[in-house]
């Protein structure tokens, strides 16, 4: 597999993800009926839950002590050609005009590559993104148990020959939502723009 064509893999892979999970939403009520875009197959207590990852200073921290404020939690990697440099991009913008409106919402980014994500390595990733994203990393063993309880996807894809250290990974491409003492209250797709995002995110804010 060429390094093109498993970048169009990938981003295709991830598409088609975020379009089958799309399709099993439908109108919501409940505490944010006016916030929600849809409901969760299973509901939104079946998404979120307590993890325990490495924060970038080397630290083992746990969801209880990250998510202590309304946060957007992105699971990606640093190495992604694509995908998640605009995802996280866009966050990084939509928070950024959440702090205009005078709100505080924290942007947290989670690797689900942990071989070549040190804490180091995702300390500079968030740096350059936003100065109060948390980024976050930790064991495969760390890393999957976080994944698997906010329910996303990730796989190691094999690289070409000689090009053992430039894999890429497959990986849901939704944005999260948590609020503190709720938990997980809605996801984003990724073809949302940040301004839609952060009027979304403001109104559930408001709400809580």
């Amino acid at each position: 597999m060429t390094r093109t064509f498993a970048i169009a893999a990938t981003v295709a892979v991830s598409a088609l993800l975020g379009a089958s999970y799309y399709l099993t939403m439908g109108k919501s009520g409940g505490e944010f009926a006016q916030c929600k875009q849809g409901s969760i197959a299973g509901g939104a207590s079946s998404i979120g839950g307590p993890f325990t990852l490495v924060n970038g200073a080397g630290d083992t921290v746990t969801s209880e002590q990250v998510l202590t404020k309304p946060s957007l939690i992105y699971f990606g990697y640093t190495f992604c050609p694509d995908v998640c440099p605009l995802d996280v991009a866009r966050n990084a913008v939509a928070v950024e005009i959440l702090e205009e409106e005078g709100l505080d919402v924290q942007p947290v980014f989670i690797s689900i590559d942990p071989e070549r994500d040190t804490p180091e390595v995702v300390a500079d990733f968030v740096a350059a993104q936003h100065p109060n994203m948390v980024g976050l990393t930790g064991s495969p063993e760390q890393v999957k148990m976080a994944s698997q309880a906010y329910r996303t996807f990730y796989s190691k894809q094999p690289a070409a020959p000689g090009e053992e250290d430039y894999y890429l990974v497959d990986h849901t491409t939704f944005t999260y939502l948590t609020l503190p003492e709720r938990g997980f209250v809605e996801f984003f797709r990724r073809d949302l723009g940040p301004e839609a995002m952060a009027e979304q995110v403001a109104c559930f804010v408001n709400a809580s």
